[in-house]
């Protein structure tokens, strides 16, 4: 068997076994796109009947597998890494050897193996981008400028932040600019016009452009500077491999610039907005794994052995991970959320009949896909009609958009879900579902039917009645392994 092939198999298993361990977990990071998508396939529109402010193909990829959780949305997420890892060998290969590929590719798969579990195992829009990140720069460096535009523009589908990928094409293209923006340009009118056809193209300028934009603006640290240096520090010491590499090739190249620009502008992406969260370094990652496999392949051995053995340190610290969610995720604290999900999603499956719908209050979109009921408001969290945004709420009610609140309100105020979920009261009482004003007559056709530690569950009184049987089927409910 030749070595690309031994490369290719083990790091298939390596990724699978990783994310096998998750099979009954559900981060909240995949709850989002999982509740749009059940929309999505129930005949919805995003964006014109359902509030959702990420880009479209984020909810659309997770309809390819049905929108079901457990063994489905662990193998999904295994062939993305896969193809995020071929796609960063492509581009190392394009600038440099098929060795220097082949430690690419290393470097992505061990990445996503051992990270942060929320940030590695969902699909999120800076996952959802590395592969047209990598494509791209490997086709302008290739020598094709349409091809290398088309792919930065199909990847702002999934990620606003594709712009960034324009620009890492344009170093190596600034001459064909014309070409790149073109190629660019056709995916994005394609779904512009996709949009325009559904009746939704205003309100995703609305919901994703204007709405995200002050999301970006609206950090929530103090210094967020600081934050941010603190928090890139201990990024690289996790890739540190790859940062070794990386130094390298800047140190051989003569065209050092060019990956010194590259590496500044993925940089510049992931502080956009200062928050610095875990899963947006996936969009340094795509140049550090690329640069760190040229610099690898150019090392002498005993330096390239010593780089290797860096790798100690992600595996170190992340691979207990892997375990506690195969054996404790009942009581690991990183899935405390998902664990009173569970159990709150239970008692409405205990009470629902099909047809019924459900609104959460607070981020806990994990309910939606737990339960298997679908929305029954436009909106799939509070956000939108509280103001308070998701990344501070639950120690903070600081509201940041009133003007969207006012806005959005009148269109919970009309709607009826037969299940509403107050997931945010018991962590932040001042936020809590029954202490805000404007809802309080909405929230009077509804009594409480069950709580959680972290979750109170209402249901409409005229329709309240005795757990029916059998029990409502839900689709594929993750489930905590306990031994």
């Amino acid at each position: 068997m030749d070595r690309n092939r031994v490369l290719w198999l083990l790091l298939a298993a390596l990724l699978l076994a990783t994310r096998l361990a998750h099979v009954h977990v559900l981060w909240v990071e995949e709850g989002y796109p999982l509740a749009a998508a059940r929309e999505i396939l129930a005949g919805k529109s995003l964006y014109r009947d359902v509030w959702f402010d990420k880009p479209p193909w984020f909810a659309g990829i997770y309809t390819l597998w049905g929108a079901q959780t457990g063994w489905l949305l662990r193998i999904a997420g295994t062939l993305y890494a896969l193809l995020v890892c071929w796609t960063a060998a492509r581009a190392a290969s394009a600038l440099a050897s098929e060795q220097a590929g082949r430690w690419a590719a290393i470097l992505t798969g061990v990445a996503f193996a051992f990270g942060v579990p929320s940030a590695t195992l969902a699909l999120t829009p800076d996952v959802l981008l590395m592969p047209f990140h990598a494509m791209a720069v490997a086709l302008a460096v290739s020598g094709q400028p349409f091809w290398a535009g088309v792919a930065a523009g199909a990847g702002a589908g999934f990620n606003a932040k594709a712009l960034f990928v324009l620009g890492a094409v344009l170093i190596w293209q600034w001459r064909a600019v014309v070409r790149v923006l073109a190629g660019f340009a056709l995916p994005c009118a394609a779904g512009g016009a996709w949009l325009a056809f559904q009746g939704s193209l205003r309100n995703f300028w609305d919901q994703v452009w204007v709405w995200g934009g002050m999301y970006a603006r609206d950090t929530p640290f103090a210094a967020p500077l600081a934050e941010g240096i603190r928090r890139t520090m201990n990024w690289f010491g996790f890739q540190a491999t790859g940062i070794a590499g990386t130094i390298a090739a800047l140190r051989w190249r003569s065209d050092w610039w060019k990956l010194a620009i590259w590496l500044a502008l993925s940089l510049d992406a992931v502080g956009l907005g200062s928050r610095f969260f875990p899963r947006y370094y996936f969009h340094l990652l795509v140049p550090v794994a690329v640069c760190g496999g040229i610099g690898l392949a150019r090392m002498p051995d005993r330096w390239r052995r010593a780089a290797l053995l860096l790798l100690v340190i992600p595996v170190v610290r992340f691979a207990p991970g892997h375990w506690r969610a195969l054996t404790q995720a009942g009581s690991w604290n990183d899935l405390a959320l998902y664990a009173d999900a569970r159990k709150g999603a239970e008692i409405v499956r205990n009470l629902a009949k099909p047809g019924d719908t459900l609104f959460v209050w607070g981020y806990r979109p994990e309910y939606y896909p737990l339960t298997g009921l679908l929305a029954g408001t436009p909106f799939l969290d509070s956000q939108p009609v509280s103001g308070v945004l998701a990344d501070r709420h639950l120690t903070s009610a600081e509201v940041s958009a009133p003007e969207w609140a006012a806005r959005n309100l009148p269109r919970l105020l009309a709607s009826r879900p037969v299940f509403i979920v107050d997931g945010l009261g018991a962590y932040n009482p001042s936020l809590a579902l029954s202490r805000q004003a404007p809802l309080r007559e909405w929230l009077s056709h509804y009594e409480r039917v069950g709580q959680t530690t972290g979750s109170i569950i209402y249901h409409q009184r005229e329709l309240t009645r005795e757990p029916s049987s059998p029990r409502l089927p839900a689709p594929a409910q993750p489930r905590i392994n306990r031994r």
